[in-house]
């Protein structure tokens, strides 16, 4: 036992106090944050430039002075002459477009939008509920009916999603649930490859280097391996959770920074004599999105789910950690893995492909039930279910039977791992592995 804690200290401390662990530590929280404010500036931005001008055509004659400009579009009345607008259309450099609504629009319900490049969706999806609305009206006007009395009847539910436990009901938020779903989903797949590849490759370089014939003279192939994967997975559970930390910190300076933006907005407008519903409208609007988020992911059990993330994550990495340990020791190269990380990673790809549908829209169905039970899948199945709601004992059987597949991966890769780790120059096949596994001694 103490051979494998001086391994696991050296797996540790030799990457811990790289300076490339360090940096990637402290600078991915950063890095994210930027990447997502530089997201949201660059999105507003794109709203801000897709200002385009749409010359109208209405043969129709029953669209005149009804369509009205927004943000992104003005419209302006053309002459009937529509090959002379098309030349105009192509001899302007900004965003031009025209719009030809035939006579006919009423029985064939459709137009013609012209432009040098195709109109972007938001542009088609801006002008077609326009007319639409139009068409409405008149329809609404041709059956005698009011279309301020029809908005004004029109009927809008706000739905309150509620969980019932035992100690009583609490609020939860479906689209919150679904976002950390998938992002952890993506987190552990990538992770799972990123440390497990480590072990992989340190293994590899140690067999070529010969290091290992130096180091087996001390300690059995199981003790090198265990140190190994458990070191490296400590220096994960350390990244993770430094990364944990120092994002919630920014998160938070963050959020306090809006606030503050918010509140000293709303002093100046007072200052300026803008009536309060004015003030409170643009404090709304200003920080609606900002408010929304945060309602909503404050009704996540974040405790539980930093919790379980870590505990699957750990638990995952042992148990495929052992079998790229196991590849690892087969191999003289990287090159020649490929032939054995594809079976590998089949339940990894699978359930991560299931997890943007089938587990995310029947989180509590049957399928998601056995996945999230199955060792080779529940790193990324339970995590995906765990934002939804999960009853205790399901989380306490999966992380039983994820103990016991680690144990089981460890004891079949071990046996694998103490013949493969002093072989050279041979490439071996499944047949030669199955070889490997029943030597005795």
């Amino acid at each position: 036992m103490n051979k494998i804690i001086l391994i696991i200290k050296r797996e540790y401390l030799s990457r811990v106090k790289k300076k490339s662990f360090l940096l990637v530590t402290f600078l991915v929280p950063l890095f994210l944050i930027g990447i997502y404010a530089l997201t949201i500036y660059l999105t507003a931005k794109s709203f801000e430039s897709s200002q385009a001008t749409v010359y109208v055509v209405d043969q129709s004659g029953l669209f005149t002075g009804k369509l009205n400009d927004t943000k992104g579009l003005t419209f302006i009345e053309a002459s009937d002459d529509i090959n002379k607008e098309k030349a105009h259309i192509l001899s302007e450099k900004e965003k031009t477009f025209l719009l030809v609504i035939p006579a006919n629009v009423v029985s064939s319900a459709q137009v013609e939008l012209l432009a040098k490049e195709t109109a972007s969706l938001s542009v088609q999806n801006d002008v077609s509920r326009q007319l639409e609305n139009v068409l409405r009206d008149i329809a609404f006007a041709e059956a005698g009916i009011d279309r301020a009395t029809v908005d004004r009847i029109s009927p809008k539910v706000r739905l309150m999603a509620k969980e019932i436990t035992e100690e009583g009901e609490k609020d939860s938020s479906a689209g919150a649930a679904m976002g950390i779903a998938m992002f952890l989903s993506i987190l552990v797949y990538i992770c799972l490859f990123l440390y497990g590849a480590q072990v992989m490759r340190g293994i590899i370089e140690e067999k070529n280097n010969r290091i290992v014939e130096v180091i087996i003279s001390s300690v059995k192939p199981f003790q090198l391996m265990m140190g190994k994967i458990i070191g490296i997975g400590l220096v994960g559970l350390t990244q993770f959770t430094l990364w944990i930390v120092l994002s919630s910190a920014l998160m938070g300076i963050a959020g306090a920074g809006m606030l503050d933006r918010q509140d000293i907005k709303a002093q100046i407008e007072s200052q300026q004599g803008l009536p309060g519903e004015e003030i409170q409208s643009a404090a709304k609007s200003d920080g609606g999105m900002f408010s929304t988020v945060k309602q909503e992911l404050g009704k996540v059990d974040f405790q539980t789910i930093i919790i379980t993330f870590l505990l699957y994550f750990f638990g995952g990495y042992l148990l495929y950690s052992a079998l790229f340990a196991a590849v690892g020791s087969a191999v003289d190269s990287e090159t020649e893995t490929q032939q054995f990380m594809f079976p590998i990673t089949i339940p990894l790809l699978f359930t991560y492909i299931l997890s943007f549908g089938v587990l995310i829209n029947d989180p509590h169905g049957p399928l998601a039930f056995w996945l999230s039970m199955i060792p080779f899948t529940s790193p990324i199945a339970m995590l995906v279910r765990i934002p939804f709601g999960v009853p205790e004992w399901q989380i306490a059987l999966s992380l039983g039977l994820l103990v016991g597949g680690f144990v089981l991966t460890t004891w079949v890769a071990a046996r694998i791992y103490r013949v493969g780790i002093l072989m050279y120059g041979k490439k071996p096949s499944y047949k030669e592995l199955a070889k490997w596994f029943r030597y005795k001694g």
